[in-house]
């Protein structure tokens, strides 16, 4: 599995990683056995919230990844009403609880909400003072909600920004993408197949991405996530219902796209014109 920077931290992670959200409304052992399959695989970047499942999915986490903490990556998010610095705090080490471990590697706030942004960061710096988190960032944020967070904290500490990325969804690619590789921050790419509409084979773009597969004896999944891979920046977090999910996903880590190939999934699926607002789930 390849491995990048994590924007300033210089932490070598994995550009696949596993995305938790909705897996406690499925069977929660093959949930626990895909996340370990993923581990298995190298997928070792593993993202969850406190909103998923209001907590349940946080301790599901926690037993996919008893006794292989130090293996992972782990990612945790705090929900904007509970954003407040003294919030945050409790929220974080209500997640840590849940989770069974002493540390984050990087917590972050889920989107913007009424809590001042300087009261959230605040309570990060905290947390990672007393070494419950050893890096934070944000998600859903657009440009002017980063350069404000930016402002806020100062040079290298905002780390990442989690924001929607698939190939029929690609408006960060207008302003965000371009801010954060300009100011050395990771972005993370969530709900990476779209949501419950990837692209058939039948369609015009579904069947782009299966001859490229084919020529790889990939799969068309797989050459999507390696296309939203294609910069340095950039990491995903597709979840997997099943440990074959899992495998799958962990293959699109060392498939290698040429730049023709990467150009005809590019004419395939458009950006569009940039939103006045950035899209979220």
């Amino acid at each position: 599995m390849e491995r990048r920077p994590f924007g300033p931290t210089q932490r070598g992670v994995a550009v696949i990683g596993q995305g938790t959200w909705d897996s406690e409304s499925g069977d929660r052992q093959e949930a626990i056995t895909a996340l370990r399959r993923g581990l298995d695989r190298g997928m070792t970047h593993i993202d969850t919230a406190e909103m998923y499942g209001s907590g349940t999915t946080e301790e599901m986490v926690g037993a996919g990844i008893a006794g292989r903490r130090d293996e992972v990556f782990l990612v945790s998010k705090v929900l904007p009403h509970n954003a407040s610095r003294s919030g945050t705090v409790a929220a974080c080490e209500r997640s840590l609880t849940r989770l069974g471990t002493d540390w984050l590697d990087c917590y972050l706030l889920h989107w913007r909400g009424a809590h001042p942004l300087e009261d959230t960061i605040a309570a990060f710096e905290q947390l990672q003072r007393e070494g419950k988190i050893l890096s934070w960032g944000v998600s859903n944020f657009d440009v002017p909600d980063l350069e404000e967070a930016w402002e806020i904290a100062g040079e290298g500490r905002l780390v990442c920004n989690q924001v929607l990325y698939h190939l029929q969804e690609r408006a960060i690619e207008h302003a965000v993408i371009p801010w954060c590789e300009e100011h050395g921050v990771a972005v993370v790419a969530y709900s990476p197949f779209g949501h419950g509409d990837f692209p058939g084979s039948r369609t015009k773009g579904g069947g782009v991405l299966q001859e490229i597969a084919a020529a790889h004896d990939a799969t068309p999944r797989q050459v999507a996530l390696r296309f939203l891979m294609r910069r340095r920046s950039l990491f995903t977090i597709p979840k997997a219902s099943n440990p074959e999910h899992a495998a799958e996903n962990a293959g699109a880590g060392d498939l290698q796209l040429t730049e023709a190939e990467l150009a005809r999934v590019d004419e395939a699926f458009p950006r569009g014109p940039c939103p006045r607002e950035l899209p979220m789930l």
